[in-house]
């Protein structure tokens, strides 16, 4: 089955959100004839995920208000199975009358959009934004609900949760307009949420992205901050404000929210890290803290998207109570991603996807960073959009070496308005794709998606 968009031609004065790949396709298709072209590896058995905004009313206000949408593609023996995509049927979608705040300022946690990631975790999908509680998925991206982790889910949760490689725990946190701004969760092996502390910060920011190494959980408390007035108004409710100051938290993983050390750093935001883990020296234990850095976000207003900075590390010594910042490259980039099985271990290889200076222009490449030689292997797109870059384990999985794998990323032809799905050798991103599987109908521009291994969700 194959669909093609009604509307290829940007109409003049659209934001640009609602424009090229980023503008919202309008059917939800299921196709069992997918073809592909070169060799999908055999040893790839699982389910790609990607989620991301697609306003089923066909406008937002904003790049990320609009309805989540999922992409799937199930691949097995050689073969790319099917393609479906399904929106993500919130409350917030479903019923016009929900509001999140209510007249008395109370919060309905099950109203949102759920448009930013989808991960698994003890056999469930679930669908993410940071405002709300997660959405569960079935199998088949069908929608089963608002989850709150059985009732003892009190804040919002990230869209970025961690997945321990050692303990199969997830951490995550929930960040909020009033007190408290902050709070932290983990949640065991089996889904059972077992810890929740509040953490102590100065005010209402945004806080997209945190971090864990093996022994510590890293919360990042920068100055994009939340605004009433742009709130009340519908616009997106954060803005620039460099006087609140930037600061790195540091908690140890177990203890409490009062035992967190904080490390003051220079103004900047980020959305995504790349992974951060633990140095043992002679005399001190230091962080390694890897990040896709911007100088700042939003300084002349919601739609003001700076452009992508640089790749940057702050090395946090705890014995000395100091931060060391250092620029890795001035490449813009974001959508960092490491294997999975070295999420807050020692790592060698960052995946991302490759920007342009212009802050408002989509993705032209896919970059892949040696943290220990310095080097770094680039893939530029000419007339093409790369997504996110999302790792995907080889056969030997955790045992080879940390390259032995696959990059799946979602690609976007802009003279055919065409998407493809890529599958990249990790350790050899430059050469292009092992195999390309054409879809069946345009995937937007979206945010973020996970691998999902078979076994590890109800198929």
């Amino acid at each position: 089955m194959t669909t093609t968009d009604a509307t290829v031609t940007d109409e003049p004065g659209k934001p640009f959100h609602l424009t090229g790949n980023r503008r919202p396709v309008e059917h939800e298709i299921t196709s069992h004839e997918l073809t592909w072209s070169g060799d999908i590896p055999a040893d790839i058995d699982g389910l790609y995920l990607r989620n991301g905004p697609n306003p089923h009313s066909g406008s937002s206000p904003h790049w990320f208000l609009g309805d989540g949408m999922i992409h799937g593609v199930r691949i097995r023996d050689g073969k790319a199975e099917w393609y479906r995509n399904r929106w993500v049927q919130t409350r917030q979608m479903t019923d016009p009358s929900a509001r999140m705040i209510g007249p008395d300022g109370s919060v309905d946690y099950t109203v949102g959009v759920s448009n930013t990631h989808v991960v698994a975790h003890s056999g469930r999908i679930l669908a993410l934004v940071e405002t709300s509680f997660p959405c569960e998925l079935d199998g088949e991206l069908a929608t089963v609900g608002p989850y709150d982790f059985d009732g003892k889910l009190n804040s919002a949760m990230t869209a970025h949760p961690k997945m321990c490689p050692v303990t199969g725990e997830m951490h995550f946190f929930g960040y909020g307009f009033a007190p408290p701004y902050l709070t932290y969760h983990r949640v065991d092996p089996s889904g059972a949420l077992v810890q929740t502390e509040i953490i102590d910060v100065p005010g209402p920011t945004m806080i997209h992205d945190f971090s864990i190494t093996e022994n510590y959980v890293l919360f990042m408390d920068l100055p994009v901050v939340f605004d009433l007035e742009q709130a009340m108004s519908g616009a997106m409710p954060f803005r620039w404000d460099e006087g609140y100051g930037a600061r790195i938290g540091v908690m140890p993983r177990g203890g409490s929210g009062d035992q967190t050390r904080w490390f003051d750093v220079d103004p900047c935001y980020v959305f995504h890290p790349a992974n951060s883990f633990e140095v043992e020296g002679a005399d001190a234990t230091t962080i390694m803290f890897d990040v896709a850095r911007y100088e700042s976000m939003w300084k002349n207003g919601p739609d003001d998207f700076s452009a992508p900075g640089g790749f940057h590390r702050w090395e946090i010594n705890l014995s000395a109570g100091s931060v060391t910042e250092t620029p890795l490259d001035d490449l813009p980039f974001d959508f960092p991603r490491v294997a999975d099985h070295l999420v807050g271990l020692p790592n060698r290889y960052v995946y991302g996807s490759m920007f342009a200076a212009d802050g408002a222009s989509s993705t032209n490449g896919l970059v892949r960073y040696d943290v220990v030689s310095g080097d770094s292997q680039r893939l530029p797109l000419e007339g093409k959009e790369a997504a996110e870059p999302v790792p995907v384990a080889g056969p030997d999985g955790t045992s080879g070496d940390e390259d032995d794998g696959w990059i799946l990323s979602y690609v976007y032809d802009k003279a055919e308005d065409s998407s493809e799905l890529w599958v990249l050798d990790a350790a050899s991103i430059e050469s292009g794709p092992v195999a390309t599987i054409p879809m069946p109908q345009r995937v937007p521009m979206g945010f973020h998606g996970s691998w999902l291994p078979a076994g590890s969700w109800s198929d």
